[in-house]
């Protein structure tokens, strides 16, 4: 085959190339902008709401800031070096995850994690704590305060959940059509 006539088969990062990928630039764009989104989104409320929070609907919806140095949920309470390093950790291991995935759900859902992850690991780092401040109530249930970043997490893990019932979904047996049908 000429060169003239050589399907020209667009550059997916596999082969060891340094030229940034569609993939990579998919995922830099995500991990980027969850991780601005998110310290947009902190310095705000702390410079807003340091004073009193607002309330959006009723004392269903408010923007209340909290300041929390455990992990989800607020546990682990004090264990920010802990946390911070668990954080870096998982970051690496989500970079690994990222270089070898070639589904765009998994791809977008773990890009999702890692933006989320070095969102809160920035707070971490420099105040020994994570801001939050969404707080919401359902049926008169408090859900623990949280942000965009754990947001961001969330829903990353939702599409892995997807993701793995597609599979399942995929791979299952199918019973055998009955007979004479």
């Amino acid at each position: 085959m000429s060169a003239s006539t050589a399907r020209r088969v667009p550059n997916d990062g596999a082969d060891g190339s340094s030229r940034p990928s569609l993939r990579g630039w998919l995922v830099a764009a995500i991990v980027v902008g969850v991780v601005v989104v998110d310290q947009l989104t902190k310095t705000w409320a702390v410079r807003e709401l340091a004073d009193a929070p607002v309330q959006l609907a009723g004392s269903d919806l408010e923007f209340r800031l909290s300041r929390n140095s455990g992990g989800a949920f607020s546990l682990f309470q004090g264990f920010t070096p802990l946390l911070a390093l668990l954080a870096v950790v998982l970051a690496v291991v989500l970079v690994r995850a990222l270089r070898r995935t070639r589904d765009p759900l998994v791809l977008v859902a773990l890009a999702l994690i890692l933006g989320g992850a070095v969102g809160n690991l920035l707070d971490r780092v420099r105040f020994g704590y994570v801001v939050d401040f969404l707080d919401f109530a359902v049926s008169g249930h408090h859900w623990p305060a949280f942000n965009v970043a754990d947001s961001a997490i969330c829903i990353g893990v939702g599409l892995l959940f997807l993701d793995m019932l597609r599979n399942e979904e995929e791979t299952a047996p199918r019973p055998d059509p009955a007979p004479g049908s």
